[in-house]
């Protein structure tokens, strides 16, 4: 018999009723017969002894009588309620992110993985066992603030469904938001607004990464852009990615969705104007005050911009 598998109720029994006046040797028989040990034999035993023949029929719980690493059903609660502020503000809201919020304020935090399966149970999270695990993807990071700077652009919808475009700026080593600028559409004049907003703010960076539009960088399409004849007139080298491969500018796509996400909290925003003291005010919320779970140490992009040399400007 398998030692974790329960003694039959036969057996049980049968122990149960076993006469104090055996003959010797008669325990060791009856145990090989029905492949159990002295040791179960005689601990039945002394449960009918002591809880009485009924009790000795039913194998014992093995539930721990209590629990130190659940959660408080209180705690659940506040856990939740953190969580559904942090969405109605727009802000990332997973485990982790829920997590950093409860730490940050001072409150009592049970882990990431307790705050996943509080949500799972509170229906407010689904279960998502075909994602996949952080430590699969392999990052490439550059090596300081300046390094690189990755540049490109997405649409937004103002009231009336009027279209107008977003430039975003960010720095690749810190994810620092360096600058921001909405523009009717996306033409090289708007991105070289943005790029000259950015570097008047935090200097000339080494590199320029971006796709292959053209407002941005038309090299592989066989000619100089607006935006390229500039920077590289100032040393900086303008690359991009390999075209029909958008994980190249995978950090600034995932800042595109923050972004998104932020906004549709917010007013819609009538004009160019008062978008643009939305997103401002999101790249202050973003650079200061939300942890970045892309960055060692989970610290926000602006830590992680002072916490290391800025990369010497090109020549």
């Amino acid at each position: 018999m398998n030692p974790n598998e329960p003694v039959d109720a036969r057996i049980r029994l049968a122990i149960a009723q076993w006469p104090d006046d055996a003959p010797r040797g008669a325990v060791t028989t009856f145990c090989a017969e029905h492949a159990i040990t002295r040791k179960t034999f005689y601990a039945i035993r002394a449960r009918v002894r002591t809880e009485g023949q009924t009790a000795a029929l039913e194998p014992r719980s093995r539930r721990p009588k209590s629990s130190p690493t659940s959660v408080p059903e209180a705690l659940k609660d506040e856990a939740v309620k953190v969580r559904a502020a942090m969405e109605s503000s727009g802000l990332d809201h997973g485990p982790i992110s829920v997590h950093d919020k409860m730490a940050s304020l001072g409150m009592e935090t049970p882990s990431i993985a307790s705050l996943a399966r509080i949500f799972r149970e509170r229906n407010v999270a689904r279960a998502e066992p075909k994602k996949k695990p952080r430590a699969a993807y392999r990052r490439f990071v550059y090596p300081a603030p300046n390094a690189c700077w990755q540049l490109d652009a997405t649409e937004y919808v103002l009231t009336g469904g009027r279209k107008c475009v977003i430039f975003q700026l960010q720095d690749d080593h810190s994810r620092l938001a360096i600058a921001t600028h909405v523009a009717g559409s996306e033409t090289s004049e708007a991105a070289l607004a943005v790029v000259k907003k950015g570097i008047e703010a935090h200097g000339v960076p080494q590199r320029l990464l971006s796709d292959n539009g053209m407002a941005l960088n038309p090299s592989r399409r066989g000619w100089e852009g607006q935006l390229v004849a500039y920077v590289s007139s100032l040393g900086v080298e303008a690359i991009t990615g390999k075209a029909n491969k958008p994980t190249t500018q995978g950090k600034n796509e995932r800042f595109h969705q923050t972004l998104f996400r932020w906004l549709d909290k917010q007013p819609m925003a009538q004009n160019h104007g008062q978008l643009q003291d939305q997103v401002d005010r999101f790249d202050q919320i973003y650079n200061t005050e939300r942890p970045h779970q892309g960055l060692p140490g989970r610290v926000t992009p602006q830590q992680a911009w002072d916490a290391t040399e800025i990369a010497e400007a090109p020549r």
